[in-house]
């Protein structure tokens, strides 16, 4: 057998950076060979890179805006080219967008939905044909702001809200060849701005008392991967922030 026959092929979009670049380096653990997607950050990709190849796996970068709708195409014919086939989409890449409510425009608007919820559209799009041959899978990365109303990101929180849907459409549209899940992770990499006292306040109102790590989203994903009877799923690794804060009394 040839390296593409033996290697399974994960593509991690914006694989480069924080949680993209654990999920990166945790599938190469795994065994898969990985596509990188980044847009700017050519020299953390190649560090990257570099790294995926140290474990014996075959690693391609593949730079692109996706908030051009022709992106999408153009990432997974070089991925159709250099692997020949595709075992897993992971959509990590998104804007993280701070503007208030009252001053997002039209053109804000549109720059986070763009990246947020149309590219994981296009992508998931593009890449139907090989991932139905591989039967493989997709996972859509969201966060806490697609169930609660993030008032302080308020587009992103409606973007990530538009992409949990977005992920159970897929499933049910794409079964049985494809399985589609999304992971919701909490605290697991808070900004390296982030105050001790904020970090603390974040602690506090996990049941589980205590942050995670990007390792505890790498497992998630590695788990969907391998999850046959799993689809139209979406996992929250936020030891427990959704159900809210410790001792904090029900809703009434």
């Amino acid at each position: 057998m040839n390296e593409r026959e033996i290697q399974r092929v994960a593509l991690v979009t914006g694989g480069a950076v924080r949680l993209g670049r654990a999920i990166t380096l945790g599938l190469a653990e795994a065994g898969f060979a990985v596509a990188i997607h980044y847009r700017n950050s050519r020299a953390p990709a190649e560090a990257v890179a570099a790294e995926v190849r140290a474990l014996g796996r075959k690693c391609v970068l593949v730079q692109a805006d996706l908030a051009r709708p022709g992106a999408a195409e153009e990432v997974l014919a070089a991925i159709e080219a250099d692997f020949g086939r595709l075992d897993l989409l992971v959509n990590n890449a998104a804007c993280f967008d701070a503007t208030p409510l009252a001053e997002a425009d039209a053109d804000t608007w549109d720059a986070v939905m763009d990246v947020n919820v149309r590219a994981p559209h296009l992508l998931v799009r593009a890449a139907t044909a090989l991932l139905r041959a591989s039967r493989g899978a997709v996972v859509n990365l969201v966060d806490l702001s697609a169930f609660q109303p993030w008032a302080d990101y308020p587009v992103h929180a409606v973007s990530k809200a538009a992409l949990a849907h977005l992920t159970r459409v897929q499933a049910r549209a794409l079964a049985p060849e494809i399985r589609v899940n999304a992971i919701a992770p909490g605290a697991v990499l808070p900004p390296d701005d982030y105050s001790q006292e904020r970090l603390e306040t974040l602690r506090r109102r996990t049941p589980l008392r205590a942050l995670g790590t990007p390792e505890d989203v790498v497992d998630a994903v590695r788990f969907l991967a391998e999850a046959p009877y799993v689809t139209g799923h979406i996992l929250t690794v936020d030891g427990g922030r959704l159900l809210g804060a410790p001792g904090s009394p029900d809703p009434t």
